[in-house]
């Protein structure tokens, strides 16, 4: 009888360890499964800093940079951070604000105006960089016989118009002219290269073209007086600091009666006649959505092509072109 009692206490206490074992070895296996639903969980909703150093307060570049944050937002919602920056004009504070990104070490770099986008590829090899209201990226990055991907930390978007289209608009409006001035800063590299095209385009329909740089906005006004007592018209093209400037321009060529066709809406509106343009916050938009792509891993960014605006508008001046009595084209969109 005590050996069979005996029997049964062992097979008792077998039974017993044998379930703690198997409840110890559920509720690891159920703890493991948390942990490995706690990490998908955080890499679902891993925020994402993004820093924006924009060149300058003028209409384009404001266009393009709501673009951006708008259409980021949009695909990634409360898990982005948009830290905007903007360095007044001033080459040095592109470098001080793109330098503070990488310190902080953002996700990635937005940058708007081609010295903040020079500005932030010198601060940063790693850190994706996304440029915007970038004409020409291989002027912008001394790149010969540039292929249209950057590679490397870069790409972005540009805002190249059709110079040869903006050439032919200048002959269908003022068919007359003969002698035209292009306004620009010498130091943006890509205003000097929108103006050896348009003169050549210019060239091509036997307009003769001439330049006419300025260093900066304070001898603005002395070159410009100065090309209008020579010129017929004034063309500018997508130059940030004649953007922010256009309240000289306007003063001088609207007293001379001089038109002035631009590279773009935003100086048209403040000191042109007519222009053939891109739409800036389009541009923006595309950046933003290229930012996702790289930011959730869905594309290489050493591997996207510079993206370009998929149209453009011919729009014009009105209070302009009625003060100078320019008969436009009915397929010209008023600018509001």
């Amino acid at each position: 009888m005590k050996k069979i009692i005996f029997i049964l206490s062992c097979v008792f206490i077998t039974l017993t360890f044998f379930a703690c074992s198997n409840k110890n070895t559920s509720e690891q296996s159920t703890l493991s499964s948390n942990e490995s639903v706690g990490a998908i969980t955080q890499t679902e909703t891993k925020k994402f800093n993004v820093g924006v150093v924009q060149l300058v307060e003028h209409v384009a570049l404001d266009k393009a940079t709501q673009g951006f944050v708008d259409a980021l937002k949009e695909a990634l919602g409360d898990n982005v951070n948009i830290d905007v920056k903007l360095a007044q004009g001033e080459t040095n504070n592109c470098a001080l604000i793109a330098n503070d990104f990488v310190s902080k070490g953002v996700d990635l770099i937005m940058a708007n105006a081609t010295p903040a986008l020079q500005a932030s590829i010198a601060a940063t090899g790693d850190i994706p960089i996304l440029g915007t209201s970038v004409t020409e990226y291989g002027t912008a990055l001394s790149i010969e016989n540039f292929s249209g991907t950057p590679g490397g930390n870069i790409s972005g978007t540009s805002d190249l118009a059709p110079l040869s289209s903006q050439a032919k608009m200048v002959q269908e409006v003022f068919p007359d002219v003969k002698q035209v001035g292009i306004l620009y800063c010498s130091s943006e590299a890509n205003s000097l290269y929108q103006v050896k095209v348009i003169t050549e385009e210019l060239k091509k329909l036997n307009i003769e073209a001439s330049p006419y740089s300025f260093s900066d906005s304070n001898d603005l006004a002395s070159v410009l007086t100065n090309a209008i007592s020579k010129c017929e018209l004034i063309y500018i093209p997508t130059d940030n600091t004649c953007a922010s400037n256009t309240g000289i321009i306007e003063n001088i060529c609207a007293d001379a009666k001089i038109p002035v066709v631009t590279g773009e809406e935003g100086i048209c509106k403040g000191c042109g006649s007519i222009t053939l343009s891109i739409d800036y916050y389009d541009i923006g938009v595309t950046t933003g959505k290229m930012a996702a792509q790289i930011l959730n891993k869905e594309k290489n960014i050493s591997e996207m092509p510079i993206e370009y605006a998929p149209s453009f508008t011919k729009k014009y001046n009105k209070a302009n072109c009625e003060n100078l009595k320019i008969n436009v084209p009915n397929d010209y969109v008023e600018i509001q």
